[in-house]
């Protein structure tokens, strides 16, 4: 026993030496590995912060910039193709026109466009509450043509524009009404009944009426679309102008 400790401790010296001569070999296998994975942290945090600078960096779209909330008392254009800007450009639609027109002159209100194509005093009605949400200081409503091309009665377009306004003026919004008419062949009778809707809501709730929005573009060359119906990006600025002028007694400095 006496004679084999001495082999014993040689052995653990033995074992001991090994462990520590290995021991750094193990740690500089391991730091690979592990400077591979925070290279891959520190990509991906640079390739996240990356995308997150150009989402921000990106210019963003004349609907996206309406949106924004900045404090600005907001005036929403309400209504179908005529105000949504059918076949032209955002930048050209008639509330995007009027936007630069109220910066020029000094107001300081925020236009936001919410026309949608197609839509009819009954879609426009569906919608009021997205208007509502807004809280607009003046809401300028524009529906009625697609009731018209559409043979819609009369009496039922009319009590959609009715409640529109209601709905409008009952939540503190100032409302501007804009009206259309109709080409002749839908017969005089008709067109005159529908004209008078206008006139009618416009009354009944003393909200100021602008009667024809495309005064001084419809069989003006080069204002109207190859459609018949739609203003052009001339025509949109002419619509634009109509409008401000038309709001200008509701408007503060």
């Amino acid at each position: 026993m006496i004679d084999a400790m001495p082999n014993l401790s040689r052995t653990r010296l033995l074992l001991l030496v090994t462990l520590l001569f290995l021991l750094p070999l193990w740690l500089n296998g391991c730091k690979p590995g592990q400077a591979t994975r925070q290279s891959e942290n520190q990509n991906s945090a640079v390739n996240y912060q990356a995308a997150i600078a150009r989402a921000h960096s990106k210019p963003m779209s004349t609907t996206e910039q309406q949106a924004v909330d900045d404090g600005r008392p907001v005036i929403a254009c309400f209504g179908d193709s005529l105000t949504a800007g059918y076949g032209v450009d955002a930048a050209d639609s008639y509330p995007s026109r009027l936007q630069g027109l109220l910066d020029k002159a000094g107001y300081h209100y925020r236009v936001v466009n919410l026309g949608i194509s197609g839509e009819t005093t009954k879609d426009g009605l569906a919608r009021v509450d997205r208007v509502l949400a807004l809280h607009p200081a003046i809401a300028v409503v524009e529906f009625g043509g697609n009731d018209g091309l559409r043979g819609v009665p009369v009496a039922s377009s009319r009590a959609n524009l009715d409640a529109i306004v209601q709905r409008l003026k009952s939540s503190g919004t100032e409302v501007a009404l804009a009206g259309i008419t109709l080409p002749p062949q839908f017969g005089q009778a008709y067109i005159q009944e529908f004209n008078r809707t206008y006139h009618v809501v416009a009354d009944k709730y003393s909200v100021p009426l602008y009667p024809f929005l495309l005064q001084g573009v419809w069989g003006v060359s080069g204002s109207i679309q190859q459609d018949g119906v739609h203003p052009t990006a001339q025509g949109c600025r002419q619509v634009a102008k109509n409008i401000f002028g038309f709001l200008q007694p509701m408007l503060k400095k």
